[in-house]
């Protein structure tokens, strides 16, 4: 077996890999090339490939850019790209309608920092809260409760994903003297279900002594905030909030943004949570990651500078018109498959494993799904609807859209 490092025998460990001559150039081009043949039939995880980042690399590609410390204060030095990620964090903040006196927020290594950033500052202000997330929500959302030492109570999810409201009600009146924190999803992982923030706030409003109300917006925040479906305005209810950019904007390195109200940052006696000023940096640290990455601010930058709200809307405009007609086609030879009206998730009963095996699907036993990124084409949807009409076909109809239990069914 060749190794994809060394294109020679596999490696027994790290030292080996300077025992010989490597092929850089092989290794890499190897990489590309085998990411390149992948391409087509990836179309199982969201991640859009219409935008072309290669400008910035280009430009910023040969140092290091390091955003490190509190993003409204500049470190020593010029190698940062600090001035590009204030302008995301505004642009998206401001896309979401949130008030511009209450607001911070910074560019993350992703949506899992973006949650642990949120809900460690939600944490800190009420330490005896509990942390109510729906059994739809994000697999991090487990693991930061871990690392920030938070109980946590799993609220029911409806079969199409989104959280089922009687009983989160249920669950936070059973804790009376207890804050609550929860979580909301826009864009759950197997179903892009979005919970109805509206409801939860009147919950906590209803039954909480205090609280925070988060959202998980990896997929969804920015194409249902350029709706104008989620905003972060004075009367939302909703005091911190965590997007991907590495899905609807498509940067080719995981990355996200994190937006947290100002009085969201309180600890216990009232005090903002501002960081401590290091001295060696110049700078506070108020991130949870020390060391961040100015290429990926930058990158954002570069997708919203060049496309703007307008360019995303037909982005979002056309992801969905992709996706119905995935439903489309995939009804129109009797395969049974649904989308919420939002989203660019397909979700569809779980092909036979010679399909899966060609296909990357998201599969989670009974249930698959696609994701109609931009940049997907119909070209891709049509061959992947052959190659499942081709891999049922000794079946009758009847016996194709009885298949198996589709646990997921729409509303």
């Amino acid at each position: 077996m060749t190794d994809i490092l060394t294109g020679a025998v596999p490696l027994a460990g790290a030292a080996d890999l300077g025992r010989d001559p490597v092929d850089v150039p092989a290794v890499l081009r190897r990489l590309a090339e085998r990411a390149d043949a992948g391409a087509h039939t990836s179309i199982g995880f969201p991640g859009a490939v219409d935008l072309d980042h290669s400008a910035v690399l280009a430009h910023l590609g040969r140092r290091l850019w390091n955003n490190i410390g509190d993003p409204a204060t500049d470190p020593g030095g010029a190698a940062h790209t600090k001035a590009l990620e204030r302008a995301v964090v505004a642009w998206v903040a401001e896309t979401l309608a949130m008030p511009a006196d209450d607001r911070w927020g910074y560019v993350t290594s992703g949506g899992t920092e973006g949650n642990l950033a949120a809900l460690h500052a939600a944490h800190r202000r009420w330490p005896n809260a509990r942390v109510y997330f729906s059994s739809a929500a994000h697999y991090s959302i487990r693991k930061i409760l871990g690392i920030i030492g938070a109980r946590g109570i799993v609220v029911h999810a409806r079969p199409d994903g989104e959280m089922d409201y009687t009983h989160l009600a249920a669950q936070i009146r059973r804790r009376p003297t207890r804050p609550a924190i929860v979580v909301a999803t826009a864009g759950t992982t197997m179903t892009e279900a979005v919970d109805d923030t509206a409801r939860i706030r009147d919950i906590l409003t209803a039954h909480s002594p205090g609280g925070h109300l988060h959202v998980d917006a990896a997929l969804s925040g920015i194409p249902l905030a350029l709706d104008g479906r989620l905003h972060l305005d004075a009367g939302s209810g909703i005091d911190s909030i965590a997007i991907s950019g590495h899905k609807f904007f498509g940067v080719p390195s995981p990355c996200g943004v994190v937006l947290i109200r100002e009085h969201a940052r309180e600890i216990g006696d009232g005090r903002r949570t501002h960081g401590r000023h290091i001295a060696y940096t110049a700078t506070r640290d108020t991130t949870i990651s020390g060391s961040r990455c100015g290429l990926a601010a930058a990158m954002l930058w570069h997708a919203i500078a060049t496309h703007g709200r307008e360019g995303h809307r037909w982005r979002v405009s056309e992801a969905r018109r992709l996706a119905a007609y995935t439903v489309e086609r995939l009804t129109a030879i009797g395969w049974p498959a649904w989308r919420h009206p939002h989203a660019f998730t397909v979700v569809f009963a779980t092909p036979p494993g010679q399909v899966r095996e060609k296909w990357l699907l998201a599969t989670d036993g009974p249930v698959s799904h696609l994701v109609c990124m931009p940049g997907v084409t119909r070209g891709q949807i049509d061959a992947f609807v052959t190659d499942l009409a081709a891999a049922t076909e000794p079946e009758p109809p009847s016996a194709r859209v009885n298949r198996g239990p589709f646990l997921y069914t729409r509303r």
